[in-house]
């Protein structure tokens, strides 16, 4: 008996220093982040109601960390300028033009977010991940996105003229020319808001002369007289014959953005087609509105060669004034395909993470422009948006006066070519 209890002593011995040797070898719990972020941002509306439920999200998940979010919408630039030269900034900020992040790059009033490079990576495409990066770091995240690479256009119109859905650029020229055989000019341009006419360039020039050259006169190292403008442009003017649109180049002029969405999404057509991005429907008054699919369709802008599943779009980027453990886990957080599917369930959204599965689109038209951005072979940001706001930017002068000028007179590429490039070095020189 006394052997046997003390083999029983031995063995609690054992298990005991076991005990307390893994005791001793444990690393301390991680402790969770804690403290308060502010965010202020473009989102107004619905947009602003469902950033709040994506940031539930990141609540629910981090109770330690208190989250809030104030709209400044168009202002947002204006407040920020004025908060960061009060040396009080919020944490985090969200725009919609890159150069913003630039402006303030330069200015030394960010923090860099090199720190959300791996989810960037595990969730981005790299033509998006690589947009807010600044000289080798990461500056800026996109949060919501944007495809302007959308043809709209009225079903029965293409139905009375037995025209199907162009893939390439010259089946688009064709079927622009056998609408209007058929009674309904091909297109409704919103000339009177010169951004519309810029973003129809773009989606040329992408594709006409190619990711480098866009990069390219993006950051103005080529003039806008070189010839792949020039010929961008006058690819540009086969569309805008006067006798291709609704109410001829003068009507045009006088024709805002939701009026030209209008003059499609309407049971009496005025045009067939619309040029723009994938908030056209978001334009038009549900009464007025035809249903969609039945009534009114989109396909993906034509290709120009090999140029298939390019796209040109925009977005508001999340940037970081402040740098804290807090801060780093939302960053991350926003960055996920987690996170933005909260978002693209609600609608209204276009995810720039391809982890977001088109299946969580509401509609079957959303699913096909929203998903396009994350699987894109190519993507760049509207172009115009990354020029000095003074050039691309501003109403009634710069690229949105000149392209009006040359919807006036198609035939005149090289010259507004000239002048282009005339306001372009004017704006870079004033900005340095």
């Amino acid at each position: 008996m006394k052997k046997h209890r003390l083999v029983i002593a031995a063995l609690l011995g054992v298990v005991l220093l076991a005990a307390i040797t893994a005791l001793a070898s444990a690393k301390p719990a991680k402790k969770s982040a804690s403290g308060n972020i502010n965010i202020v941002g473009v989102w107004t509306g619905d947009e602003e109601k469902s950033f709040n439920a994506v940031l539930d999200g990141f609540r629910k998940a981090n109770p330690g960390i208190k989250v809030t979010y104030k709209s400044t919408g168009d202002n947002t630039p204006t407040v920020l300028a004025t908060a960061v030269a009060g040396g009080k900034p919020p944490d985090l900020a969200s725009v919609s033009q890159p150069g913003l992040v630039n402006d303030f790059q330069k200015k030394g009033a960010l923090k860099n977010i090199d720190y959300a490079r791996g989810t960037l990576s595990a969730n981005y495409p790299p033509d998006i991940a690589k947009i807010g990066v600044v000289k080798g770091h990461v500056y800026g995240l996109l949060i919501k996105g944007a495809n302007k690479s959308t043809v709209w256009y009225n079903v029965s119109s293409f139905k009375n003229a037995g025209v199907k859905a162009p893939a390439t650029f010259p089946a688009f020229v064709k079927a622009a020319g056998t609408l209007k055989a058929s009674g309904t000019p091909a297109f409704s341009v919103g000339g009177a808001d010169g951004w519309t006419l810029t973003d129809l360039f773009e989606n040329i020039y992408l594709r006409q002369a190619g990711p480098a050259k866009y990069d390219a006169l993006s950051h103005h190292t080529i003039k806008w007289t070189d010839g792949s403008v020039v010929k961008a442009l006058q690819t540009m003017a086969t569309l805008l014959q006067s006798s291709n649109i609704a109410g001829g180049t003068s009507g045009a002029l006088q024709t805002d953005f939701p009026t030209s969405v209008s003059n499609v999404f309407t049971k009496s057509p005025k045009a067939a087609m619309v040029v723009e991005g994938d908030f056209v429907p978001g334009v038009v008054a549900s009464k007025n509105a035809l249903k969609p699919v039945s009534g009114y369709n989109v396909f993906p802008f034509p290709a120009i060669g090999n140029t298939k599943n390019y796209v040109e779009g925009g977005g508001d980027e999340l940037m970081a004034f402040k740098d804290t453990p807090a801060i780093r886990s939302l960053v991350k957080y926003l960055a996920t395909g987690k996170a933005q599917t909260i978002w693209a369930k609600r609608g209204g959204y276009t995810a720039p993470a391809r982890t977001v599965p088109a299946s969580v689109y509401p509609d079957a038209i959303t699913r096909t422009t929203a998903s396009a951005v994350g699987k894109a072979k190519v993507f760049r940001f509207d172009l115009s948006d990354l020029q000095p706001a003074s050039f691309g930017g501003t109403v009634g002068q710069g690229e949105f006066k000149l392209f009006q000028d040359f919807l006036k007179n198609p035939s005149n590429a090289k010259g507004i070519a000239k002048q282009l490039e005339s306001a372009a070095a004017k704006a870079y020189k004033a900005g340095k």
